[in-house]
């Protein structure tokens, strides 16, 4: 799913449903017929990841939910006159759940996990819309017109479009803002831009990959700019790379920052944060096109892209800290989090990486040199490379590759 498909189809909608973020135990399931589409609800006791893909001749749609129970059944769901012909599950792997929906013909999904709210416990929500079915309503076009448009937009009838996913790789500061300035007259700004050119490369390299630099020389980009810059190109993701001077010169080691709505998750996250806001400020509403949209309604749908996307966040920046630990030290072996305005895209999961403290004497010394740097980088892509292997967007090359290749029998 691409979060900006989401977002038109609430904006498009003038009823809200609550929904949520996956998890342990399928306890229920719920289905709702809209129009030409169709809403199937699990209802879940806590967060699991999860992945889909198709299958043709016959028609079906595979869930793969990890570490999940079904406790609940399908049974008393009306499929009657639906796309859904039957829903059949068991278990595989190691406390693995697979849910198979049989269909009568293909279908677009959109699908997606939010926490709890409103009442509402954790849910993976599912919205199937039936091929080149019924019109799209008048408002659906209008909130559509009004949004980015969405990049690769596969051909009507096309099982399988094959897009790239699309990284924005920003390096921090840049031009008038040097950043942090180690002992030896270091500079951020030059450690992190090659660093970023180094993971674009890299990026590049790599089959069903597409990459953007916020930068790719020494000038200044403000933090609403960068955000922007991200949306533009309709980003799947986007990883800020810095190497802060940290409050002790002691403090050493490379950390994963994700954004917090509420306080940092420490003094550090905390100090991060406004050193980086202070370049300048921005507001994440502004960025969805809900100025006309009753305040209540807006907030409603900006607070819950936002909690999906820092969920999102937090398991991407997890997966890229793995990945770090065996290159460099680490300053924190859990993701932090805190109010980074270069975060806060509503739509696109964003990390900002600490490559390690230019403030501190020994991670100064291995940030300036040429092979540290390639193994930053090197890291860094072997993160995203293995979050969207687990998370491929549906209409992705990735996600295709995996469907063809038969990973899992059905």
């Amino acid at each position: 799913m691409h979060r900006r498909q989401l977002l038109n189809f609430l904006l498009a909608s003038a009823a809200f449903i609550p929904l949520g973020v996956s998890a342990a135990q399928i306890q229920n399931a719920r289905l709702w017929r809209s129009g030409d589409k169709l809403r199937l609800v699990l209802d879940l006791s806590g967060p699991v990841q999860y992945k889909t893909f198709s299958l043709a001749a016959p028609e079906r749609l595979i869930i793969d939910l990890s570490g999940a129970k079904l406790t609940g059944d399908f049974s008393q769901l009306a499929l009657k006159n639906t796309v859904i012909r039957s829903i059949r599950s068991g278990h595989f792997g190691k406390g693995d759940t697979r849910i198979v929906l049989d269909l009568a013909n293909p279908v677009q999904l959109t699908s997606f996990l939010l926490p709890p709210g409103d009442g509402q416990g954790h849910r993976l929500v599912l919205d199937l819309a039936s091929n080149g079915s019924a019109a799209t309503p008048p408002q659906a076009l209008a909130a559509a017109a009004a949004a980015p448009q969405a990049r690769h937009e596969p051909a009507p009838g096309k099982a399988h479009p094959k897009r790239d996913i699309m990284v924005v790789v920003d390096p921090g500061h840049g031009g008038k803002d040097p950043g942090a300035v180690g002992s030896k007259g270091q500079r951020e700004k030059d450690v992190v831009l090659s660093i970023a050119q180094l993971l674009a490369k890299r990026l590049k390299r790599e089959k069903g990959f597409d990459v953007r630099l916020v930068r790719n020389d020494d000038f200044f980009v403000p933090l609403r700019k960068r955000v922007e810059f991200s949306r533009k190109h309709n980003a799947d993701m986007f990883i800020s790379v810095h190497a802060d001077a940290a409050p002790r010169i002691t403090a050493s080691g490379a950390s994963v920052y994700c954004l917090s709505e509420g306080g940092a998750t420490s003094t550090t996250a905390r100090f991060m944060a406004q050193r980086e806001n202070g370049a300048d400020l921005i507001g994440a509403q502004s960025l969805l096109n809900l100025k006309d949209k009753d305040p209540m309604l807006a907030g409603v749908i900006l607070d819950m892209s936002m909690n999906a996307t820092i969920a999102a966040s937090l398991q991407l920046g997890h997966t890229v800290l793995g990945s770090l630990e065996g290159i460099t030290t680490l300053h924190q072996k859990r993701v932090e989090q805190a109010g980074f305005a270069v975060l806060k895209s509503p739509d696109v999961p964003s990390i900002l990486v600490e490559t390690g403290f230019i403030s501190n004497v020994r991670d100064s010394q291995r940030l300036v040199t040429a092979r540290h740097q390639q193994a930053i980088a090197d890291g860094l892509f072997q993160g995203l490379k293995t979050y969207f292997e687990k998370n491929p967007p549906q209409d992705s090359y990735i996600a295709w590759r995996q469907q063809q290749a038969g990973e899992v029998v059905v």
